[in-house]
């Protein structure tokens, strides 16, 4: 009984719709797929992109959303604890700790970048009451509304305020800077909402925030769409720009070029996962707070549709053609970009900058980032909580102050080590990247070679409105399994000894990686207590069994 009462429960349906896909549409959505896809193509990159979508996102989505309803009604709610209640052995117990490890790593660097919106946001704002006459405050420097000029400017601009030429750059000014304001009260705000607890917290703000963000971003669509060609340079207008987007075609390349490197392949999968929030742990997580009749089926489809949605036709929409007609495509370099994340905060400015109203959709378009950013950021957080709160048995305030400590360290220093955004880069590769990557795929082989892909049909079908298709079961052991490990091999032969030459010559990096070990340690010893307690309690209940029903209650 006591068991229960701990446990918490969405409040509603639409509560948790909102909030799974609150954790899905963020950074990833409106910053990340535009960098990525132009990063690895173009439309060459949107044929894996795809292909993963339709051969892993909905069968995994189904698969998560199961897997995690399945070990709620057996009161579990950590990764760890779903995972070896499905898989009954304590090789799958670490693999889940994992799924609360991952999820902590990519909210290290989230702040770091909800803190660039929230400051861009309000750097737009007191540009507007600039030029409305109602004071002359710049918040980020003397750039009042954010007008630079040229794309070099902007370029430059970033680089200082993010602090990508200098480490330290954050500190350099005293505690009080504007950056360092904004990436203490992303923390803190994330923090507060897990506190605040899953209905009263993520599912009260998701519910503010998600039809805020959709408002938004539908105004700034229709903006994008009906500027036309505003340069009047030749291959600069808006169906320039959907062709770059969506032509698999580029000049000085091949379609075979991009598509015969396995990293191509790798990362549009990975993103895949992290826009959908596969292999997070996350809707594991979410899922086995899901009451026993909700319709699961419907609200996994709900979900991932409303990510594909905001990413392809918002996200990138919104960014990859405007960045088109105003910098054309030899302005979208790697050495330009500089990161995957980096592109919005780059070539977005100049895009405002030319707009009417720049100033307000400048505003607006941060502030949405930032709201996207917050909805995800405080998902990302519960797996981790969770874990904390049922292995350890540390009360919620206790497991959050824990996870806090850690994350505040990582985000320090992805903060302090800004330079070339080295150590951001790093946790977004092996984390966002490889590790997404690595927890899905074994999250594929435990649900459908382990668990079983038919106990999964039976647990979608439970309080249904509608019937899943019964081949998603046989795709998903028999492609998407198969696909996933092709890849993977594929990518650790030609790509993993690079990545590991990277590590052992840069200290930065490998400093990085040390301290990821490190986090990965603490994580799977809190596995290993909670399994540790786990047999404690099956043992005990066993012990019940065989009681008679007058001295079990003498038992301790």
């Amino acid at each position: 009984m006591e068991q229960k009462k701990k446990r918490e429960n969405w409040g509603t349906q639409i509560g948790v719709i909102l909030a799974v896909a609150g954790s899905a549409i963020g950074l990833g959505n409106f910053l990340r797929f535009p960098g990525q896809a132009t990063l690895y193509g173009g439309g060459a990159f949107m044929i894996p992109y795809f292909t993963a979508f339709l051969i892993l996102a909905i069968p995994l989505s189904w698969a998560e959303w199961a897997l995690g309803r399945h070990g709620g009604r057996n009161g579990f709610n950590s990764v760890a604890g779903i995972f070896r209640q499905a898989g009954k052995s304590r090789i799958w117990v670490y693999i889940g700790g994992m799924g609360a490890f991952i999820p902590m790593v990519i909210s290290m660097y989230y702040a770091c970048i909800q803190a660039w919106c929230l400051a861009y946001a309000i750097q737009y704002l007191t540009g507007i009451c600039h030029d409305l006459g109602l004071g002359s405050v710049s918040f980020l420097g003397n750039h009042p509304g954010m007008r630079l000029g040229s794309s070099e400017a902007y370029s430059g601009f970033f680089a200082s305020f993010a602090g990508l030429s200098q480490n330290g750059k954050i500190f350099s000014n005293g505690i009080f800077t504007p950056l360092l304001g904004c990436v203490t009260f992303c923390f803190l705000f994330n923090y507060y909402l897990i506190y605040r607890g899953i209905s009263k917290g993520i599912e009260m703000f998701c519910k503010i925030a998600m039809p805020l963000l959709f408002v938004c971003s539908l105004l700034i669509l229709v903006r994008v769409v009906t500027l036309g060609n505003p340069t009047g340079i030749a291959g600069q207008s808006f169906l320039d720009g959907l062709g770059f987007m969506w032509n698999p075609t580029r000049p000085g390349t091949t379609v075979w070029q991009t598509l015969s490197n396995p990293e191509t392949w790798l990362a549009a999968t990975s993103q895949i996962f992290f826009s959908v929030s596969l292999g997070f742990g996350l809707i594991v997580t979410y899922a086995s707070y899901v009451r026993e009749k909700d319709d699961i089926a419907l609200s996994s489809l709900a979900a991932v549709s409303s990510n594909e949605f905001c990413e392809v036709v918002l996200g990138g929409i919104m960014i990859i053609p405007p960045a088109i007609m105003f910098l054309g495509s030899a302005g979208l370099t790697p050495e330009t970009l500089q990161s995957s994340f980096s592109m919005g905060f780059i070539t977005l400015p100049n895009v405002f900058e030319q707009m009417p109203a720049g100033q307000f959709f400048g505003f607006l378009f941060f502030f949405l980032l930032f709201l996207a950013a917050v909805t995800s950021a405080i998902s990302m957080l519960q797996p981790s909580v969770a874990l904390m709160e049922e292995g350890l048995e540390l009360g919620r305030k206790r497991s959050i102050a824990l996870t806090a400590l850690v994350g505040g360290i990582g985000t320090f220093m992805v903060c302090y080590f800004s330079s070339n955004a080295l150590v951001l880069d790093t946790f977004d590769f092996w984390g966002g990247n490889l590790g997404l990557f690595v927890m899905a795929m074994f999250q594929t082989i435990l649900v459908s070679w382990v668990w079983g892909d038919q106990k999964m049909l039976r647990e979608l079908d439970r309080g249904a409105a509608i019937r899943v298709p019964r081949i998603m079961g046989w795709v998903l052991k028999y492609i998407s399994t198969p696909y996933l490990i092709i890849i993977f091999a594929l990518w650790c032969w030609n790509n993993l000894g690079g990545r590991l030459y990277d590590v052992v010559t840069n200290r930065v990096v490998l400093f990085a990686i040390l301290f990821l070990m490190a986090a990965v340690g603490l994580f799977e010893l809190a596995t290993w207590y909670s399994e540790k307690k786990w047999i404690r309690r099956e043992k005990h209940q066993k012990r019940l069994l065989v009681q008679k029903p007058e001295t079990r209650e003498d038992l301790p």
